[in-house]
This record gives structure tokens, C-alpha cells and sequence, in this order.
């Protein structure tokens, strides 16, 4: 190549660059703008649905009717293809980490368990006007057939729930809009008052279980009682204990309430202790001889009446822990049986 050629060349090279970097400044702007918003997500992100339940605290029983309203809320008029209502009542199962795959069976025993399941049609296909709409309803909790409804609970493994769903079907170029409301079932109350069943323990080095080295216990004597291991579960457990001797500084006193869930069928169960709550009833090195009242409240939604089914047990019990200041965990365990009044 000439020189001449090579300084065309150059020059043509160095024509090309203010080109590209003045197409860069005009295109560079646009990536940064946001991509246009549909009129039909416009409508959706426009318009609102909500379940209002009459009763504050959302508690019913079989047999009673659920009233309230469906809120409807949108900026303009809005075109719909019908509302409905869907009340669902299911049991959901979860195996532990543990438990997958030892048991062929349990993939078919732990699928949801449908309790109810029904729907009604609210408002037929039309259109709805701008601002706020309420619908009226009343949906009677009632179940088909020979099922059971069992109380509302929210546990880890076992899970019982109820909702009502609220679904507004739209057109293929606007998204249908859902609303799901939670509420509470309770089981019917027990026909007699259980009977008291107060509980008296002792604890010392000789009565523990599960002890590797028993001589390099400390000595200590606890004394205490439950007032009832047959509990309502709108009312305290309550009792009282006391630390008669220690020759070990007493660090922390707790109460601690276990769930024990098992899922399951004939074949094999899978059994599963998960805390709910702990509570520290006395702090440091206690004066001996003192009583120390024992008081806890069942907690709502994370205990129910003590349940038992053919493909799922929820049982409950509450762990008396004193830890020492030398590490050691003194744990003393008592079933309990729930049930309403």
C-alpha cells in the first residue's frame, strides 16, 4: 500500500469515530427510559379488591354463617366476566428433613386434606362503575357429608387453615384480580368440664434420665406441681415450683412449650417435637424454698385442642428446664391435653 493510500485510510478512519460517538448520544438516552405501561396494567394496577369480615376477631364455629362485604375500588369503570366467593378449608402435611424417603406411603398420606370447599357467584359478567363498590355476602360454614372441621392451627408440619377467596375474572388483556381473607375456626366446646388432673414432681440427681456420668452431677433437690396436665386452652397452665437445694448455682428457670406433630399412615409415622414458646419464670440464683408460681397462656393459633386423625396427630407438652451455672440442662417433660370449654 502507498503512503498515500495509508494517510486515506487514516483519515477515513479517523471520518468514522465523531460518527459513532455522536450516534451513541442519541441512542444512549433512550435505554434509560422505562418501557411503556399498558393501558390494561394501568386498569389493574388501578383498581383494588378486598374481603371485610363482620366479626372483628374472624372466629366462627360450624353451622354459622360468615357475613361482610367485597370492596371494589377503581379510578374508572371497569368491564368484568363475574365475581365469586370460594371458601376453602384445607390440612396441609410436610414431612421433616428427616423423614423424606424413608417411607414410600407417606408421599400419598401427606397430600392436602380438603376440609371444605365451596364457591358462589357473586355477580354475573358486566361492568362495574369508578369509585368504590361493596358487595354483600353471607356463606354458611357448612361441610358436606360425614367431615370434620378441626380448629384452626398453624403449626410446622401439620398446617390447618381456612380462607375465603374472592376472585374477579377479566377479559384476556386484563389480569384477573384475587383476594384472600384468613379466618379462625374453632371446634365445638366439650360437653364436660375435664377432669383436674394435678401432677406432683420431684427432681434430684437419681430421678434424671439420659445422664452419661451420674457422679459428676451436682447435688439438688426441686420440688413443684402442676395444677392440671388436663388443660382448657383458654386458661393458664399454672402450678408452682421450688428449689429445695442446689449445691450448683441456679443460672435460669424456664418453661418451655413443645408441639409434637406426626404425620403419617398405617405404614410408618414421622414424629416431630418443635418448640412454640419459652418463658423464663426466674432469674439467677433463686433463694431456696421459695415457691415460684408457674403461669403460662396457650398461645392463639399455634396450639389447638389435642387432635388426633387417622393421617395426623397434634399433641403438646411443656418442658420444666433449670439450667445450672456449671452448664448443666435439667429437663423435666409433661404431656398435656388440650381441649375448649
Amino acid at each position: 500500500m502507498t503512503k498515500a493510500g495509508e494517510e486515506s485510510l487514516a483519515s477515513g478512519n479517523q471520518r468514522l469515530v465523531p460518527a459513532q460517538q455522536e450516534r451513541r448520544r442519541v441512542t444512549w438516552p433512550a435505554c434509560d427510559l422505562p418501557p411503556p405501561v399498558s393501558g390494561a396494567r394501568r386498569a389493574v394496577m388501578a383498581t383494588a379488591l378486598d374481603i371485610k369480615l363482620k366479626r372483628a376477631n374472624k372466629v366462627y364455629h360450624c353451622g354459622e354463617v360468615l357475613t361482610g362485604v367485597v370492596v371494589i375500588t377503581c379510578k374508572d369503570a371497569i368491564q368484568h366476566q363475574g365475581i365469586s366467593l370460594t371458601m376453602e378449608g384445607t390440612v396441609n402435611l410436610q414431612l421433616s428433613a428427616k423423614s423424606v424417603g424413608m417411607f414410600e406411603a407417606f408421599y400419598n398420606s401427606v397430600k392436602p386434606i380438603q376440609l371444605i370447599n365451596n364457591t358462589v357467584e357473586m355477580v354475573k359478567p358486566g361492568k362495574l362503575p369508578s369509585g368504590k363498590t361493596e358487595i354483600p355476602f353471607e356463606f354458611p360454614l357448612q361441610v358436606k357429608g360425614n367431615k370434620i372441621l378441626y380448629e384452626t392451627y398453624h403449626g410446622v408440619f401439620v398446617n390447618i387453615q381456612y380462607i375465603l377467596r374472592c376472585d374477579m375474572r377479566r377479559s384476556l388483556l386484563a389480569k384477573d384480580l384475587t383476594k384472600t381473607c384468613e379466618f379462625i375456626v374453632h371446634s365445638p366446646p366439650q360437653k364436660s368440664k375435664p377432669t383436674p388432673s394435678p401432677v406432683d414432681f420431684t427432681i434430684t440427681p437419681e430421678t434424671l434420665q439420659n445422664v452419661k456420668e451420674r457422679a459428676l452431677l451436682p447435688k439438688f433437690l426441686i420440688r413443684g406441681h402442676l395444677n392440671s396436665t388436663n388443660c382448657i386452652i383458654t386458661q393458664p397452665l399454672t402450678g408452682e415450683l421450688v428449689v429445695v437445694s442446689s449445691d450448683a448455682a441456679v443460672k435460669s428457670i424456664e418453661l418451655q412449650l413443645v408441639r409434637v406433630e406426626t404425620c403419617g399412615c398405617a405404614e410408618g409415622y414421622a414424629r416431630d417435637a418443635t418448640e412454640i414458646q419459652n418463658i423464663q419464670i426466674a432469674d439467677g440464683d433463686v433463694c431456696r424454698n421459695l415457691p415460684i408460681p408457674i403461669y403460662m397462656v396457650f398461645p392463639r393459633l399455634f396450639t389447638c385442642p389435642t387432635l388426633e386423625t387417622t393421617n395426623f396427630k397434634v399433641e403438646f407438652e411443656v418442658n420444666v428446664v433449670v439450667l445450672l451455672h456449671d452448664d448443666h440442662l435439667i429437663t423435666e417433660n409433661f404431656p398435656l391435653k388440650l381441649g375448649r370449654l
